[in-house]
């Protein structure tokens, strides 16, 4: 009896053990509780919106009472700080600008660690530094949740149709349930690995991403001139071998395509402060692994001047009207 007894109390105890990857990998897919979110920015808040739609309970908040109104009017749950959502939900995704803004929503005096439930899957789609991503996840682990990293690609209006590429980084058997939620804010949800590949990927993105945007705008600004018409050089370059995303989705130069930020004053979109942000995460990344980014780090100084010089809060597609304004520089001076 007593070689029983003690059989089951070790079946328990290792049964204890497991108990919390249960809690977490055993999501229930059609799981409608409600999911916490933490930024609710020019990104955050339409990802936000798409999980309502899907109709998913919101628990939100933002350093800005003002960014929450939206939301609130659309049937969210607004709290005040980040501890206070964790202590509400057991899924909770986070869009915050930066490595430093992530450390505070998670490990600050009012952050989502010093409420975490155990088991809780945490999910930033910020872009941050990668080794931060795994910093996290060290300190989520700790209080017995789950981090993982997703990164997206698309821009505001991507966000708004739910058509964002999300890249994951961490737990493989915790994907799953991540895909759940990110395929009510994206068309293209992807695996990449462990925690901090994600961002990898993402940091590899959108360094292209800036070297292409300044080509093509560096290509529209001789063409125009040159003569010839913008939106003709425009259908030249999207049906050959020049045609990118820059070109055909996002065109740079203002008056060429309808809904895009140049053709509002550069205003919405990808602000030149994050993409400066962003490049300035490639090139630390690739000064750690001694990578050689000549392009990359080109754009990331054209990018720092550019926020120096007024085009902080613009679109990063401003870097056409940067550019125009290079080419009047020396006359103005000659005058």
């Amino acid at each position: 009896m007593a070689a029983l007894f003690r059989g089951s109390r070790n079946l328990l105890q290792r049964c204890n053990k497991h108990a919390d990857l249960v809690l977490v990998s055993g999501r229930s897919l059609a799981s409608k509780t409600p999911v916490g979110f933490i930024g609710l920015g020019n990104m955050g808040s339409p990802m936000a919106k798409n999980l309502l739609k899907h109709g998913y309970p919101v628990i939100a908040t933002d350093v800005f009472p003002e960014s929450c109104k939206e939301l609130l009017d659309e049937g969210a749950q607004i709290l005040d700080t980040p501890a206070e959502v964790a202590d509400k939900a057991d899924r909770i995704i986070t869009m915050l600008p930066s490595s430093p803004h992530v450390i505070e929503v998670y490990t600050g005096t009012n952050g989502i660690l010093k409420k975490v439930k155990k088991g809780t899957l945490l999910i930033d789609s910020s872009t941050i530094d990668p080794s931060v991503s795994r910093e996290m996840a060290l300190a989520a682990e700790k209080m017995g949740a789950v981090f993982m990293d997703a990164p997206v690609s698309g821009g505001v209006g991507a966000a708004s149709l739910a058509k964002l590429t999300f890249m994951v980084g961490g737990v493989e058997e915790e994907y799953t349930a991540a895909q759940e939620l990110l395929t009510c804010m994206g068309a293209n949800v992807v695996y990449c690995g462990p925690v901090g590949t994600g961002q990898a990927a993402k940091i590899c993105n959108n360094m292209l991403l800036a070297i292409g945007m300044i080509g093509t705008a560096e290509t529209m600004n001789l063409g125009i001139r040159l003569g010839l018409d913008p939106k003709l050089l425009v259908q030249i370059l999207n049906m050959s071998s020049g045609r990118c995303w820059s070109s055909d989705t996002y065109n740079p130069v203002p008056g060429v395509m309808e809904g895009v930020p140049s053709a509002n004053n550069y205003q919405g979109g990808f602000g030149t402060t994050l993409m400066a942000k962003d490049l300035g995460l490639a090139q630390h990344t690739a000064t750690n692994t001694k990578t050689s980014i000549p392009l990359g780090s080109l754009a990331h100084q054209i990018y720092r001047i550019m926020c120096a010089r007024g085009y902080a809060n613009k679109d990063f597609s401003s870097v056409f009207q940067f550019l125009r304004e290079q080419d009047e520089e020396p006359e103005t001076k000659g005058d």
